[in-house]
């Protein structure tokens, strides 16, 4: 695959409510679903290809919460995990992040990467269809107000 030599500019649309999401995933058809779905349920969207972009902006925005796949090009979600937790502050410490991902938590060194994170959720793709994540996306964001 082959990087994308453009600054990241996110996906972004007028919102009425002011709750902003990054979704940071590769695959576009996925992306493109969530920043869609979550639009239309009125959250201001931001999106990023990989942990590299998704870290920028991230940084930059400082979303509400952050959407993260974990196996992406230029940068994995468990780096940009990693990143975004010793470096962004009091909000790179204590943003909510829910991890999206096709990989089971059976592995050993992603748990070890999950864990020392808390990301608020950690949800298997093919387990959940998108209006349950939808429903822990708002689950979540209410927990915080």
């Amino acid at each position: 695959m082959e990087e994308n030599k453009n600054p990241p500019v996110p996906e972004q649309s007028s919102v009425q409510g002011k709750i902003k999401i990054l979704i940071v995933e590769d695959e576009e058809i996925i992306r493109k679903l969530y920043v869609e779905e979550l639009r239309d349920q009125g959250f201001f969207m931001l999106a990023a290809t990989n942990g590299k972009e998704g870290l920028e902006i991230a940084l930059r925005e400082k979303p509400d919460l952050i959407l993260l796949d974990i196996l992406m090009p230029v940068m994995s979600g468990l780096e940009m995990m990693d990143k975004l937790r010793a470096e962004g502050g009091q909000y790179g410490k204590t943003v909510s992040i829910i991890l999206l991902t096709n990989l089971s938590a059976s592995e050993e060194k992603i748990m070890q990467g999950v864990a020392k994170n808390e990301p608020a959720y950690y949800l298997i793709k093919s387990d959940w269809n998108l209006s349950d994540v939808v429903e822990k996306i708002k689950e979540r964001l209410a927990r915080k107000e």
